[in-house]
């Protein structure tokens, strides 16, 4: 899929998507472990964020929702109306360098093509600088397809595997801080990856 694709794709599915995951579960509460690494009053910018009622809800109230979709971003707007909204692709994100403490990545990463995930990885680490915190779903295996029928549509996915990934973050300047376990929106055990940029 093309990128514009991809977004037309999520424009048609991101009420779905909101309306059929569930808004809590455990990996809601690893934002918990990611707050715990960065200071009082952090910015926090969440990547893909949607609805905003998984993440952006869970985040200090004036965090950055980016999402490719403008649906998600309208339904972000009603579910988190004190956060900061924008639409852009993740490689190249509207914010200054070094201006976030955390970033948060649920379930994005791998709708972007596995072969510009360093791209990806390289502009999280831009934004957040020295010290910044991540925290990103591991794919557990490497694939690339459009599952068609996925939420009554269809949607892209692609991932290079969990030690590729893991390679490709340290490579950007990342340290592996945990991988921890957790239940995703749609009741599915799930790996993150929780890592500081340390340049």
């Amino acid at each position: 899929m093309e990128p514009h694709e991809r977004q037309a794709a999520w424009e048609g599915l991101s009420t779905t998507y909101a309306d059929r995951r569930d808004p809590d579960g455990s990996d809601a509460a690893l934002i918990n472990d990611l707050l715990d690494q960065c200071p009082a009053d952090p910015t926090i910018v969440d990547i893909g964020c949607g609805d905003g009622a998984r993440t952006l809800a869970n985040l200090p109230a004036d965090s950055v929702g980016v999402d490719f979709a403008r649906t998600g971003l309208s339904l972000a707007a009603d579910t988190v109306p004190e956060a900061r909204l924008a639409q852009a692709d993740m490689r190249h994100l509207p914010v200054a360098e070094a201006v976030a403490d955390g970033l948060t990545a649920y379930h994005a990463v791998f709708h972007v093509p596995r072969a510009r995930h360093p791209d990806v990885y390289a502009e999280f680490a831009r934004v957040l600088g020295s010290g910044g915190v991540l925290l990103s779903t591991l794919p557990g295996g490497r694939f690339e397809t459009v599952r068609r029928g996925w939420m009554g549509g269809e949607m892209f996915f692609s991932a290079p595997g969990r030690d590729r990934t893991l390679e490709q973050l340290r490579t950007a300047g990342f340290e592996i801080l945990a991988t921890p376990t957790a239940t995703d929106p749609l009741g599915s055990s799930t790996e993150f990856v929780l890592a500081e940029y340390t340049g």
